[in-house]
């Protein structure tokens, strides 16, 4: 892995943006790639580090919007500012809702862009921390048997062994064993940990489906 730096990443097919935004944030400390368009972007290596993507929404080919799809199709994906001189409320909302940092309207304050690039990069920093340990939380959830697992998503719904027992048609003996083995392989001592790791690693109790 490469790039574990502060990145912010530019996209914007207009050159002079491109050039007076990435001379902005460079002022700001900010390492900047500039990109001319979506797929130039998407074309480049992974990135591992902390950053977040200044997108502009109308681009020749594939367009911001377009683009943000795209980006919220993966695991896992940066913060987005949008800049737009075409932007209206209805495409603001929208991308607010899918989870964008922030639209701005062109020509941008040049306080308000940074104001917004720091938020990005704050959240960026926070959202891959919580990743990164969730991956870590499933490498250990593959160490489980499936009965284990079984187990686990009866127990952080709150039922007690017995009720476990009977709804596997097991022994409470062996759902003690199997609980217990459970709290061993994830290196949790009570329930309400063995929740929030399960929380945190997206497992869905029993009864309940995938949204």
């Amino acid at each position: 892995m490469t790039d574990q730096g502060v990145t912010v990443f530019l996209v914007d097919d207009d050159a002079s943006v491109r050039k007076s935004l990435s001379r902005l944030l460079r002022s700001a400390g900010l390492h900047v790639e500039a990109f001319a368009s979506a797929n130039e972007f998407l074309n480049r290596e992974p990135f591992y580090g902390n950053g977040c993507i200044v997108l502009d929404i109308k681009m020749p080919g594939l367009s911001g919007t377009e683009l943000f799809e795209e980006i919220c199709k993966a695991d896992y994906s940066m913060p987005v500012v949008f800049l737009t001189g075409h932007g209206d409320i209805s495409m603001s909302v929208q991308t607010m809702k899918q989870g964008a940092v922030d639209f701005l309207t062109k020509p941008v304050d040049d306080e308000q862009l940074l104001n917004a690039v720091q938020i990005a990069l704050a959240r960026d920093e926070t959202e891959r921390e919580h990743h990164i340990n969730a991956i870590c939380i499933r490498q250990h959830l593959k160490t489980l048997s499936a009965r284990e697992y079984e187990v686990l998503t009866h127990v952080i719904t709150g039922m007690m062994n017995k009720e476990i027992g009977y709804t596997l048609g097991i022994s409470e003996k062996t759902v003690k064993v199997h609980r217990g083995r459970v709290m061993n392989k994830l290196g949790v001592s009570s329930v309400a940990d063995l929740v929030r790791l399960a929380e945190k690693a997206g497992v869905f109790p029993a009864g309940t489906t995938t949204p």
